[in-house]
């Protein structure tokens, strides 16, 4: 079996779900598709339920009309029978008076709210692929995507409950079924956080042991580089799992940081592909390594530089694990770490409990705050043994770097910088290890 996932821009008009249509139809075979909401409409929720939660009630009105009508007129575009026209338009307004039923209990749930975006646009997606002669069943992700430790899910408990789910249903070639949905340990509706699609595909991947697992989107794969700001950049053909989760944590948003754990000790591979151009030959990712060396740069944003400087205390016997138990305290994760004799800076893109840190590092030593950083990752099997890495510290040169990690991976160097220096740091970075490199090859 294989799972493929269809991302917002996949499905975020009918001509692009017609071009989903015929690449699950291309493919022979079971399979599981994975779809997001439409583009735009998660965001519409969100401001939805913020609406709803502070009375703004014309707001919520006006919401729920652009939500309403944005669907039907995807209904209205995508089928040709009027009589399956009209039973998709009544099993979506159904589903619609749901949400708007939902909205007038209290409290309102954010993570409920938002969930609906999967939910409409799963619904249509099936009954349009039926008018098509493309036999599936949709399935609820909520029966079935129990997930309390998202950044360790229970697969077993999810490949257990999946597997009842399937056997209750009538056995098809095609199954649909909502990312980004999840259940949390509480029994409650709860998200995979944004870009969790991904992460739900290759969770149901390692859940039922798929041969592999698809991501299509709307770029040719992995760049080496983020083509949102730099020029000439390449699309990887491969990258190892390391690679990719390494690119993935530090920013690379063609994929959710954590979508290659699940697949990876089943040694399942991801293939990224481009919905628009179904033709060309995305990235494969899988353990097989086809070269070693600088691979790819990217970028990760919102980090935070903290440093406590201590004459007394930094080299005293149990010192650092004080500092990193404030950390687990407040369940906040750490990218970067440097000592010195006298002090230890480190970095953090989750600020939410930063006041109560702050409080509790205090006492042990003067506490400094930088924010608004980017943390710039250079990314590649073995990359600390290429020939070629040493010319990243030439950046130095052109733009001051706050901290630098080397040696904690064989697969990752980073550099932190002021976020207003990240687009020239890349810009840099591409023309010294890539374009230059390729210049004397040539």
């Amino acid at each position: 079996m294989k799972v493929l996932k269809f991302g917002g821009t996949s499905v975020g008009s009918s001509e692009s779900i017609r071009n989903v249509k015929q690449i699950i139809a291309s493919q022979k075979g079971r399979k599981i598709v994975v779809v997001s909401a439409m583009s735009g409409v998660t965001n519409m929720l969100v401001e939805l339920a913020s609406a709803e939660k502070h009375g703004k009630a014309e707001v919520v009105e006006g919401l729920m009309l652009e939500l309403k009508l944005k669907h039907l007129q995807l209904i209205e575009e995508l089928f040709v029978v009027s009589e399956t026209k009209q039973i998709t338009e009544n099993l979506f307004l159904e589903l619609f008076d749901q949400l708007a039923e939902y909205l007038s209990q209290k409290p309102v749930s954010e993570a409920t709210v938002v969930t609906f975006g999967e939910s409409f646009l799963s619904l249509i997606f099936s009954q349009f692929l039926e008018e098509e002669g493309i036999s599936n069943t949709l399935l609820d992700a909520k029966q079935f995507m129990h997930v309390a430790n998202v950044e360790n899910p229970e697969v077993q408990t999810v490949q257990k409950l999946l597997k009842a789910t399937l056997q209750r249903e009538v056995t098809n070639e095609v199954y649909i079924t909502q990312g980004f949905i999840r259940i949390d340990r509480n029994k409650n509706i709860c998200t995979l956080k944004r870009g969790g699609s991904d992460y739900t595909a290759t969770i149901i991947g390692a859940a039922v042991n798929a041969t592999e697992v698809q991501i299509w989107t709307d770029i040719d794969g992995f760049h080496n580089n983020d083509p949102r700001y730099v020029q000439n950049t390449t699309a990887l053909t491969h990258l190892s799992f390391e690679e990719a989760a390494e690119l993935a944590y530090f920013g690379a948003k063609i994929l959710h940081p954590q979508t290659v754990s699940p697949v990876k000790e089943k040694n399942i591979p991801i293939y990224l592909k481009n919905t628009f151009t179904p033709a060309a030959p995305g990235t494969c990712i899988s353990s097989e390594i086809h070269s070693r060396g600088l691979k790819a740069i990217s970028a990760k944003d919102g980090i935070t530089a903290i440093k406590i400087k201590s004459n007394r205390m930094l080299m005293a016997h149990g010192f650092l694990k004080k500092i990193f138990d404030v950390f687990d305290k407040h369940e906040t994760a750490i990218d970067m770490i440097t000592t010195s004799e006298i002090a230890i800076s480190l970095t953090i893109d989750d600020t939410r409990n930063l006041d109560k840190i702050f409080y509790e590092l205090d006492e042990y030593g003067e506490i400094t705050v930088d924010s608004n950083h980017s943390i710039i990752c250079v990314v590649g099997e073995g990359v600390i043994d290429d020939h070629e890495t040493f010319r990243l510290f030439e950046l130095l040169n052109d733009l001051p770097v706050r901290m630098i990690s080397y040696g904690g991976s064989s697969h990752n160097i980073s550099l932190l910088v002021d976020s207003k220096n990240k687009v020239q740091a890349l810009q840099l970075l591409h023309h010294k290890l890539f374009e230059e490199k390729l210049f004397k090859v040539t």
